[in-house]
């Protein structure tokens, strides 16, 4: 009997195969293609794009088996315990329907009944796009150039043609970062991103490109701009906070004996840092450059007067 209701999701489908594997079975890409309702490609793809990588799996004549001798065990390490305990929490914040499948992999997995560690994380639900995602992580893997239709705010939706370089998440939103037609880098809200194709045409991946996502504050970074110091001041009530978690590029310029702090930031956009300031107004204020330090302010008369 075919249960196509959900096996079209790569996440489910994916798991579905190789617990079966696990048990012994040979299985038939014609047969599995009909019962998950998709294309055989997708499912040979399945097989030498993400599983061979991974398992020692085989195929013997027309079915794919797992090597004898080889099963999938259950972890049971407390190190490896934790890490799958935080994953667990982390999950939930990232919509009902992602939580449910991630959980029902990691279940495989982790066997603590009551999880002693929660963690909050107000991420978007992505599971309606995970077939979106998973074409972006194949193209770029292989620098692959794609065609896509992309769909921003109020504006008529337009083809673009683009190098994927990664797919990235700030403040829970979850972007595709890209090189344009003019090689550019530029960041595409991901859910607004449909019609994926393939080109099979390759390109040179941009290896700055991790620096640049390492050193960024937020999804306002600009690749292609001079990154330029901005110095702030956090007083003793927040201080504490850059202390323990300091933020991309921060550097303590100097600690006051109250227990506030000069730290300065090297950034590419000032909208990595207005927002910033904003929300920890009146404990953290920028000293230079002075021109940031007046937008802010006159930001904050507009809003008052209104």
């Amino acid at each position: 009997m075919a249960y196509k209701h959900d096996y079209d999701k790569t996440l489910v489908r994916l798991n579905t195969i190789l617990s079966r594997l696990n048990d012994g079975e040979g299985l038939s890409v014609k047969a599995l293609a009909e019962e998950f309702n998709v294309s055989e490609r997708t499912v040979q793809r399945d097989f030498n794009e993400r599983l061979v990588s991974l398992y020692p799996i085989y195929k013997d004549k027309r079915l794919w088996r797992m090597q004898k001798g080889f099963k999938l065990e259950k972890l049971n390490s407390s190190e490896e315990d934790l890490v799958l305990g935080i994953l667990d929490k982390i999950v939930e914040g990232m919509g009902r329907t992602f939580a449910t499948k991630a959980k029902g992999l990691l279940s495989k997995l982790h066997n603590t009944q009551a999880n002693p560690i929660y963690a909050k994380h107000n991420m978007e639900d992505i599971s309606t796009h995970l077939v979106e995602i998973e074409q972006f992580r194949v193209y770029i893997e292989k620098q692959e150039v794609v065609t896509c239709i992309y769909n921003k705010d109020q504006d008529r939706p337009r083809e673009r043609r683009l190098k994927p370089l990664k797919i990235v998440t700030y403040e829970g939103f979850w972007y595709l970062v890209a090189l344009n037609e003019q090689n550019e880098v530029r960041k595409y809200y991901l859910k607004n991103l449909s019609n994926i194709k393939n080109t099979h045409e390759t390109f040179i991946l941009d290896k700055t490109i991790n620096r640049t996502l390492e050193d960024s504050i937020s999804i306002w970074f600009e690749a292609n701009r001079e990154p330029f110091k901005v110095r702030l001041f956090a007083d003793v009530q927040i201080a504490k906070y850059y202390k323990r978690k300091p933020l991309p590029t921060q550097v303590i310029e100097e600690e006051h004996r109250d227990g506030s702090i000069t730290f300065s930031l090297i950034v590419t956009n000032e909208m990595e840092v207005i927002p910033l300031v904003k929300c920890r107004l009146p404990h953290l204020h920028v000293l230079e450059p002075l021109w940031i330090k007046e937008k802010i302010e006159e930001e904050l008369k507009l809003f008052l007067s209104s």
